[in-house]
Formats: C-alpha cells, sequence, structure tokens
C-alpha cells in the first residue's frame, strides 16, 4: 500500500506516519517544513520538502490513499496572509484532487476542522447543520469539503471534521488550549484564562492519528463526513483539569473571543470507532514529556508567532 501524506511533518502527521510505517506501508510525506522535520528516517519512508500548492511537482502515480492534511492551521495564522491560506488551503486541495482522480488513487481522505460550523446554540452539533465559518482558516476548509465531494463519484473521499487536537507530539503544537496551558502551568506556575465559559471539543492526538487508519480500514463503509470530537469542555474546566496535575493559580480575565462550539460524533462511533484516551491523558503526557527534557517552551511551537517570524 502506497500512501502520500500531505503535511506529514506537522502536529498531527508527526504521530500518524510512524503508525503507517508500523502497518507495513510505503509512505511518502510532502512538508514545507515550515516548522521543521521531526520524522525518524525509515526505508518505506520518502520526506520531500515541497509546497502543496505546486501539484505538478507532487508524484502521485502510483498512490493509493491520500491523506491530505496539510494547511495553514488555525484562525489567527489564516488571517496573517488570508491569500495564501487560500491558495494552500483550498486551491490546492483541489488541484490535488483532480490530480489524483487523474491518477486512479482510490481513496482521499481530508483533514477539515470542526470550526466550519460557527458559533452554534445546539446542545448536538452533527454533521447535517448549516455551516457557518467566521474566519478565513474555517472559510476555506468549507470550500475545499465541497470541492472534494465534487468528486465523489470519481474517489473515495472521506472528510473529518476533528475537534481540537490535544497531547504530545515530537513537533508540538503550544497554540491550542489544552497543550498551551499544560505548558503555562508547567513553566509559570499560573494559567491565564480568557472568558474561560466558552466551550471546545476535544480529541486525543493518539484518537485522530488512529481514526485515520479506521477510515483506511473502512473505506467502503465509512465514506462522506464525519465529526471527531470526544470531549466538550468550557476553556476553565481544562485549567482546572491541568490544576489537578500541576500546582497553579489560574487567573480569568475578559476575552472577546466568541468562539463556543461542541460536535456531537455519533456517526463516527457508529461505523466501530471509539476513542481511547482523554484530555486529562494529554495533560499528564504532556507533563511528563516536559518533565524528561523531551519538551520545551519554544517559539517554533506556536503556529502564529513562528509564521510572522520565519513565512509571512
Amino acid at each position: 500500500m502506497r500512501v502520500l501524506v500531505t503535511g506529514g511533518c506537522g502536529y498531527k502527521g508527526t504521530i500518524l506516519v510512524p503508525k503507517l510505517l508500523a502497518r507495513g506501508y510505503q509512505v511518502t510525506v510532502v512538508d514545507t517544513m515550515w516548522f521543521g522535520n521531526f520524522l525518524a528516517p525509515h526505508d518505506r519512508l520518502e520526506v520531500i520538502k515541497g509546497d502543496v500548492r505546486k501539484t505538478d511537482e507532487i508524484s502521485l502515480k502510483g498512490m493509493d490513499i491520500v491523506i491530505h492534511l496539510a494547511s495553514v492551521a488555525n484562525d489567527p495564522c489564516g488571517d496573517l496572509d488570508p491569500k495564501l491560506t487560500w491558495e494552500i488551503s483550498a486551491l490546492a486541495t483541489m488541484q490535488l484532487a483532480d490530480a489524483a482522480v487523474r491518477n486512479k488513487v482510490r481513496q482521499f481522505i481530508y483533514a477539515s476542522s470542526g470550526s466550519v460550523y460557527g458559533i452554534k446554540d445546539e446542545e448536538k452539533v452533527t454533521e447535517d447543520l448549516p455551516l457557518k465559518p467566521i474566519s478565513e482558516y474555517n472559510k476555506t476548509k468549507m470550500v475545499a469539503e465541497r470541492v472534494l465531494l465534487s468528486y465523489s463519484r470519481d474517489l473515495l473521499v472521506q472528510i473529518v471534521r476533528p475537534a481540537t487536537v490535544c497531547g504530545y507530539s515530537p513537533r508540538m503544537r503550544l497554540d491550542v488550549s489544552v497543550n498551551m496551558l499544560t505548558m503555562q502551568a508547567l513553566t509559570r506556575g499560573l494559567i491565564t484564562v480568557f472568558g474561560g465559559q466558552q466551550t471546545r471539543p476535544n480529541i486525543h492526538i493518539d484518537d485522530i492519528t488512529d481514526l485515520y487508519l479506521h477510515f483506511i480500514d473502512k473505506r467502503d463503509k465509512a465514506q462522506g463526513i464525519y465529526n471527531a470530537g470526544f470531549e466538550n469542555l468550557s476553556i476553565l474546566s481544562i485549567a482546572e483539569l491541568v490544576k489537578k496535575h500541576v500546582p497553579a493559580e489560574i487567573k480569568i480575565t475578559e476575552s472577546n473571543d466568541p468562539r463556543s462550539y461542541r460536535v456531537n460524533s455519533d456517526k463516527l462511533l457508529a461505523t466501530g470507532f471509539s476513542p481511547k484516551k482523554t484530555v486529562e491523558d494529554a495533560i499528564k503526557e504532556i507533563i511528563d514529556a516536559y518533565g524528561k527534557g523531551l519538551l520545551k517552551d519554544e517559539e517554533k511551537f506556536y503556529n502564529l508567532k513562528w509564521m510572522k517570524k520565519s513565512v509571512v
């Protein structure tokens, strides 16, 4: 089995790629490496420093599966350069899907985002609710989804709308809620919570990467769009979970961030997938990695700061 992973050097890709290799797959990674490359060398792994916007330079010949993770990740980074965001997250997705069809790739798994729903009041945010994205990042994800679904007759398309991912990865992200609050507690003894009542759905990094494997196995029974999030928690409750394991003060300040959303993943659970880890597991694993010196509070783990400094 030959698998192409775009953005495979990223936060999720760095956990996913070794799992694909462990299955015996031949894996090709295409990544700009803006944030480095933390993948260990392997005789069945080819890592290419490349840009998904240059689709003609990406060979899909002989590929069985495309797992498309490449994106300008999160709202602030998407707003930093909207043109770049649309080119990478929407236009390149269309070009990649078109190339996949022409090269007879049989399966295309796309990492969208649970934030495409926008601000919702419904208790159960399911896949059939209307999308009302409120940022460039959300909008590009929505457009990319619709583009991919238009190829469904010629390509097996599986779209994941993940919750906020949490947990340790060698290519860490410290700009997502659970990871950020845990690092604040470890390095400052102070957790700053803006507002606190906003709800965020969460998923452990091991579960989201296992989900891609699940979709490979269930390709004939799990097609279309699936939410992936299993703990809808307020920011304040996440901070309190961190405080259980790290002595820290919680400081609550005012927030002008209106985003509050939750997702329901019953449709995904019906395919036979079940999560194995929790937000609390993620917190404990981050604490452990920090204690062992595997993780430091470094600027390159904050996407916006690093993009301002090194990319845009």
